[in-house]
């Protein structure tokens, strides 16, 4: 019996930092293509196909998506290339089972969350999924012959929350990503992501400096604005490399 099915069966019964972050996803043109390559790994999880997460240990479900992933770059020539619509396709047949995206989002925002109306919150989430989206794409392209490597889980079967290393290995030293998950409520609603550590910085905590920053000079609206506007402006670069 393999791993994966003695869990399902055990489961069926079970500023700084900131500025490191975003120069990474901002740049990462300038960067090794190892390195583009292990933040591609990362950000492919949050849109990679749902793998019945209800069925599966934290360690396992990101494990079956890591293989998931790799086996679709390899044989899906439009996720290859960074397709914007294949990728959006992807996110919005696929992402939702498998992360928390309003958690992610609402921590990114901060505090400020609770305060903004329901409307607000729809667009920061939209915005954001595709400001995701436009790094994923550029990461994607560079994702080779890796391999990634789930490390021994530290949990008990209690937990709601947990904490799943992997290394990406391939063409160098292996590149650590971790990643935060929570147990959905109701019996066997399995596991999401909610924050992905790269390079040792979590991703939804760069956001949540540089978001601070914008709702701070401009309000919520000036954020989701400034998002906005970012957005249309890597969709424009994205059709002028076509």
């Amino acid at each position: 019996m393999s791993r994966v099915d003695e869990s399902v069966n055990r489961h069926l019964r079970m500023r700084e930092k900131m500025n490191l972050m975003i120069s990474t996803i901002n740049h990462l043109e300038m960067k090794s293509g190892k390195t583009l390559a292990a933040l591609g790994v990362a950000l492919a999880l949050l849109f990679a196909p749902f793998a019945h997460a209800a069925d599966l240990a934290p360690d396992e479900f990101i494990k079956t998506l890591c293989n998931s992933l790799l086996v679709s770059v390899k044989t899906d020539k439009n996720l290859k290339s960074g397709d914007p619509e294949r990728i959006r396709q992807v996110v919005d047949t696929q992402v939702l089972p498998n992360v928390n995206f309003q958690r992610m989002t609402a921590s990114a925002v901060g505090p400020q969350w609770r305060s903004a109306t329901d409307e607000q919150k729809a667009k920061l989430q939209e915005q954001f999924k595709i400001l995701l989206m436009h790094t994923y794409s550029g990461a994607l392209t560079q994702i080779r012959d890796q391999t990634v490597t789930v490390k021994p889980l530290r949990s008990d079967p209690q937990d709601k929350e947990v904490l799943v290393k992997t290394e990406v290995k391939g063409g160098g030293e292996p590149i650590q990503l971790d990643y935060r998950l929570e147990k959905t409520p109701g019996v066997g609603m399995g596991w999401k992501i909610y924050n992905l550590n790269v390079l040792g910085v979590w991703l939804v905590d760069t956001y949540r400096t540089q978001f601070s920053q914008e709702i701070n000079a401009k309000g919520i609206d000036g954020l989701i604005a400034t998002l906005t506007e970012r957005n249309q402006s890597n969709g424009n670069t994205q059709s002028a490399k076509k």
